[in-house]
């Protein structure tokens, strides 16, 4: 049935599998996805939204890199916001409500309109081996195709459990089997397994809601979008959220159903996301706290069912009616799905190399929740990287890996192989010490000639990134070289309570002062015009008020990243014997037997790993 030797084998398609198909056979490698339905390609199994902080943006920096999951999220947004807007540009962190029904359906739209890709719907059981290199899969219909890489993305499918109180079932998602085998054939080859779990909470009628009772959470009045291409647009139209709290009476008849719960009855017995707890778990280590935010979600435009964020529980279905009905504005509450837990079994990521290809089997690469991690954007950045790595690797060509002062794709991925994680990992931006480069207005500029070179991103959207880049040096030049008069900025500095200036003085240095924005710098008329007359977009003005203002926190960012980056260039040969180096602690000896880093940068990020070991290291090394 498949005579076709593939290049690449994609099992499983959530955020990671659609994203890393698409990187695969974009780069030409020939690519079948398979799945168990084609129907929930890159389905919001959560909430229905991508972005927020840090993960917007790493939504950005799959746009810059030739991904699709901006794209999709734009064309069936139904919100936009821009959160920590009153912070630095550092912490601005995109976000946008979608459409979950027309999201999985542009993703699949879009991934059918790719060249080189097959798609194929069935669950795979196992995995095919020769000695310690994967060379296909095996389905439940007992079909084996063959394959040159394979990328496992099966997210909470491997061997999934529901809890709703008492009750437990196997399953991946509500509605959908589990998948067996994989884990099976895996620790038969020597990986370590675990289990971890994750929550979501009800979904309910809109209809029954009493929406006067909450408070209104409207998008941004001039939405922005994720895609730095052309081809999208920003929305005219935004359906609001809104907001509603619980209160000690909720958490009161919750607590009646704790001895009920899998959660604290020892039924459930993995960890959970630390970041997003369920509610159970919030008034349990938060008891003093008398109430507890809900946001209350549409799902779409057109449908009636919402959810319930803030409410992720595995409770008995009576207990989450009866508590939910003890909300403002839920007093009414029709329930179109109760809310449940989910336990499935993930592979400590240590086990990974730099390109998300296993240490122990070749050819063989994880991506998404299998590594231990949570939330669509760290799975599709994942899967972006493990399919541009697969289809390298089959064309023999330099592994693509990027650093943590270059991406937090970079930063995400090092936490993984280097530090490994026991509990769901999610992104922040105090993960990221390079954070005020890796901005989510900039992620085009850092990543976008990357992907150019690789035959990733278009030439339309490397020209974006050539002339974004020239207008922003062209206009930081003239801000450098034209002077302004007292009289025409001392009004504009008084009305800021900014001090005046008695002689005439670089705009730059005016553009500079922090009680300044660039709406106030437009006023002066040297400023429109040279504006109207260079045909400068929003997106190169941003650029250059955060280059004026934040230029020596960059600048120090930068020195501090070059430092780290001459320890990145100091390699620690494969195999390295850590015994023989006596000087190490013991500790240090253990973790790097275990991990393996490959330079000693990695080395000085490992728990355990001492500076003073870094050092023995560096002189075992010869530098």
């Amino acid at each position: 049935m498949f005579s076709t030797v593939y290049d690449v084998i994609v099992v499983g398609g959530g955020h990671a599998g659609a994203e890393a198909a698409a990187a695969s056979a974009n780069l030409g490698a020939k690519t079948l996805l398979i799945t168990m339905n084609l129907q929930n390609i890159a389905q919001m199994s959560c909430n229905p939204a991508m972005g927020g902080i840090a993960k917007g943006q790493i939504v950005r920096e799959i746009d810059a890199l030739g991904g699709y999951s901006a794209i999709v999220t734009d064309k069936t947004a139904i919100q936009f916001k821009m959160l920590n807007k009153s912070k630095g540009p550092a912490m601005w962190s995109p976000r946008a409500q979608s459409d979950r029904m027309r999201f999985s359906e542009t993703w699949r739209n879009m991934l059918e309109q790719t060249d080189n890709l097959d798609f194929y719907q069935e669950m795979v059981t196992g995995l095919l081996f020769e000695d310690d290199i994967i060379i296909g899969v095996k389905t439940a219909l007992g079909i084996e195709i063959k394959s040159k890489t394979v990328i496992i993305t099966a997210g909470t499918f491997l061997n999934g459990l529901i809890h709703i109180g008492n009750k437990t079932f196997g399953g991946g998602r509500a509605g959908e089997s589990a998948a067996t085998g994989i884990t099976e054939d895996l620790v038969k080859k020597g990986f370590e397994s675990g289990r971890m779990k994750t929550g979501t909470p009800p979904r309910v009628d809109s209809r029954s809601l009493d929406f006067s009772k909450m408070i209104e959470q409207p998008g941004d009045v001039n939405p922005e979008k994720f895609s730095y291409l052309k081809t999208t647009t920003a929305l005219k139209e935004q359906r609001s959220c809104y907001m509603s709290y619980t209160s000690l009476d909720v958490h009161n008849l919750l607590r009646e159903g704790f001895d009920r719960s899998p959660m604290f009855n020892g039924r459930i017995k993995s960890v959970g996301p630390r970041y997003c707890p369920s509610i159970e778990d919030k008034i349990d280590r938060f008891a003093s706290k008398e109430r507890h935010q809900i946001f209350v979600e549409p799902e779409g435009w057109n449908t009636i069912e919402i959810y319930v964020n803030g409410f992720s529980t595995s409770l008995p279905e009576d207990v989450q009616d009866k508590a939910l009905r003890k909300v403002a504005g839920f007093e009414n509450v029709k329930f179109l799905r109760y809310g449940y837990a989910i336990e499935y079994d993930y592979f400590p990521p240590t086990q990974l190399t730099k390109t998300l290809e296993t240490k122990l089997i070749t050819n063989l690469y994880f991506a998404g929740q299998i590594n231990g991690t949570t939330g669509y954007e760290e799975a599709a950045a994942q899967g972006l990287i493990a399919g541009i790595n697969a289809a390298l690797k089959v064309q023999n060509k330099a592994p693509f890996v990027l650093k943590r002062n270059e991406a937090y794709i970079g930063v995400l991925i090092d936490d993984l192989i280097i530090k490994g994680t026991e509990e769901p990992y999610r992104m922040f931006t105090s993960r990221a010490e390079y954070r005020t480069l890796l901005r989510q207005d900039n992620a085009d500029l850092r990543l976008t000639p990357m992907a150019y070179k690789l035959g990733l991103a278009s030439k339309e959207r490397m020209d974006r990134v050539v002339e974004k880049q020239e207008k922003t040096d062209l206009f930081v030049k003239f801000l450098k070289e034209t002077s302004v008069k007292p009289e025409e900025i001392n009004p504009i500095l008084e009305a800021n309570n900014s001090a005046r200036i008695s002689q005439s003085m670089k705009l730059f240095k005016i553009a500079a002062r922090p009680q300044l924005n660039f709406n106030d710098i437009q006023k002066i008329n040297s400023v429109a015009s040279f504006i109207t007359e260079n045909n400068l977009d929003n997106e190169v003005i941003e650029q250059t008020e955060i280059h004026v203002k934040y230029a020596g926190y960059i600048e120090k960012e930068k020195n501090q990243a070059d430092k780290l980056n001459r320890l990145e260039n100091v390699p620690i040969p494969a195999n390295f014997n850590y015994e023989k180096v006596k000087s190490l602690s013991i500790e240090a000896r253990q973790k790097l037997t275990k991990i393996q880093p490959e330079t000693i940068s990695q080395a000085s990020r490992i728990s355990g790993v001492s500076p003073s070991d870094v050092s023995v290291l560096l002189v075992y090394m010869g530098r």
